[in-house]
């Protein structure tokens, strides 16, 4: 990085150190990085220099719920995509899953296993992504390594050119899939209520059959990778089985009839932090079991178990507080469907030692085994005779009301509800995406690890770090997670003057 670079870089992000200089008991981490959306991190100390309080606040408001009211029901796949550019699949297919309901249709085998298979090569390269890109350099590079070599350039230093190359190329080929049968990787013109809007051409069959066969060999790489730079790592393993890190929460996951992992269809899985089964229900029931809190520092609603109440950010069987994403999916579940990523799932919890695993930071390897899980499921899926059967889709022919569709989006479960007028206007927009889910959770970790790190007001650029890095195992979308109450926008203005002094404050309550 030459010096012109390294000075932005240090305006950007050194501003926590000048704002503690400033105040003495204030440390503000803002941006936050690597991840999906915008954020900040508030650190409150008390005189001896100890953290009283730490906030995760989401600045940013995404009013997709209102403007949808009044749009024709069949544009949401199309407007919900527009959510995220990283994970816009995950909304185009929880939006195409709720049409399906909403006009009670089923699309026929081959449209159904399209669907699956897109999904899982989505899957897969956006676990890619995080592994190598947004959370992989805490842990190839170092927690508290030079925060310039903190990046994917970092990375490729450490694993070598070739690696970097196999990791974008295997990406930039996996979204090539998605973008044939959706025509664009950004947001894909896929989903239709009853199926999909291409079948697959016969021709391309050999191409794609190739490509799963590297996918697998590239998860079974990473998952390698993982395992020899991180869980070899004696300094990793206590950091990541720390209390700093850990939190005795519920969990939820989509799981087929066998009670394994699945992605794309299934019934909703709640354990409690003992492991106990707490519920199972389908997706047109979760008004009955999940419900949100807000908070008035942050624009994300923090969801909790409904029948449990609200109880603050605590954690144990007292507490209504739970978590989704990889390693939530993991405990709640009993194995996963394909064998080698079975085979993966349960050397994790040997390994660990523990089922439910509370080790925020595991969520790492849980995303590598999940890797194998969406690979593994591509290569079943492109070897399926049905699978190049021109009959794609059922048209739908009954009148709209009420539809719910869920997916397991890489951050964790995804629920799309829309209501409609008999002409299919939305009349309601109910989205509950995973990081809202996962909201009070990540707050708590963020809270935990600044507690557990700074100590007597002492702060450097990797400890606040290792902070960010409570929030980061989440893999975090706050752009897809924070909406505004319909019809109604909160706001607050805080003026300060040169001196970063609180001058005045305007408030729309």
């Amino acid at each position: 990085m030459d010096t012109a670079a390294r000075e932005l870089w240090n305006q950007a992000h050194s501003h926590a150190n000048a704002e503690y200089q400033a105040h003495r008991r204030r440390v503000t981490i803002d941006p936050i990085t690597r991840l999906e959306g915008h954020g900040k991190i508030d650190i409150f100390l008390d005189d001896a220099g100890n953290v009283e309080q730490a906030y995760l606040q989401i600045p940013e408001m995404r009013g997709f719920e209102v403007f949808s009211v009044g749009r024709p029901v069949e544009e949401m796949p199309q407007i919900t995509s527009r959510i995220c550019g990283v994970c816009p699949t995950a909304h185009h297919m929880a939006a195409t899953k709720a049409l399906d309901d909403l006009y009670q249709v089923t699309p026929p085998p081959a449209g159904r296993k399209i669907r699956e298979l897109v999904y899982s090569a989505f899957m897969m390269e956006d676990h890619a992504l995080h592994v190598y890109i947004l959370g992989g350099p805490d842990f190839i590079v170092g927690p508290q390594a030079p925060a310039a070599e903190r990046n994917v350039l970092g990375v490729i230093q450490k694993v070598g050119v070739e690696v970097g190359k196999k990791v974008i190329g295997m990406r930039r080929r996996l979204r090539e899939l998605i973008a044939y049968f959706g025509g664009k990787v950004i947001h894909p013109v896929l989903g239709l209520p009853g199926g999909v809007s291409k079948p697959l051409d016969p021709e391309k069959l050999g191409e794609f059959k190739q490509l799963a066969r590297d996918n697998l060999d590239f998860a079974l790489f990473t998952n390698q990778v993982f395992k020899d730079l991180v869980w070899k790592n004696p300094e990793y393993v206590k950091l990541i089985t720390s209390d700093t890190y850990t939190h005795r929460t519920y969990y939820m996951g989509l799981v087929d009839e066998q009670n394994r992992v699945n992605f794309y269809d299934g019934r909703l899985r709640i354990v409690r932090p003992d492991g106990s089964e707490y519920a199972k229900f389908s997706v047109q029931q979760y008004r009955d079991f999940i419900a949100e809190h807000v908070e008035p520092w942050s624009y994300v609603k923090f969801c909790y178990l409904k029948p449990l109440g609200w109880h603050g950010f605590a954690e144990g069987p007292e507490s209504s507080v739970y978590a989704v994403a990889p390693l939530a999916r993991l405990n709640a579940s009993d194995g996963l469907a394909t064998t080698l990523a079975n085979a993966a799932y349960e050397v994790f919890f040997q390994t660990v030692g523990t089922k439910p695993v509370h080790h925020t930071l595991a969520n790492h390897w849980a995303r590598v085994i999940e890797m194998i899980y969406a690979a593994e499921r591509m290569v079943e899926l492109i070897n399926d005779p049905e699978i190049t059967d021109p009959n794609v889709r059922t048209l739908p022919t009954a009148t709209p009301t009420v539809g719910i569709g869920v997916v397991e989006a890489p951050r964790g479960t995804l629920i799309h509800h829309f209501e409609t007028d008999p002409q299919g206007l939305v009349t309601q927009a109910n989205l509950i995406v995973a990081t809202q889910n996962n909201a009070a959770r990540i707050a708590m970790s963020v809270d935990r690890a600044a507690k557990s790190l700074i100590k007597r007001g002492e702060v450097s650029e990797g400890l606040l770090n290792m902070i960010e890095m409570a929030f980061r195992a989440y893999d975090p979308c706050f752009g897809c997670a924070s909406h505004s109450l319909p019809g109604h926008l909160p706001l607050r203005v805080s003026i300060f003057d040169h001196t970063r002094t609180l001058v005045r404050e305007l408030e729309q309550s």
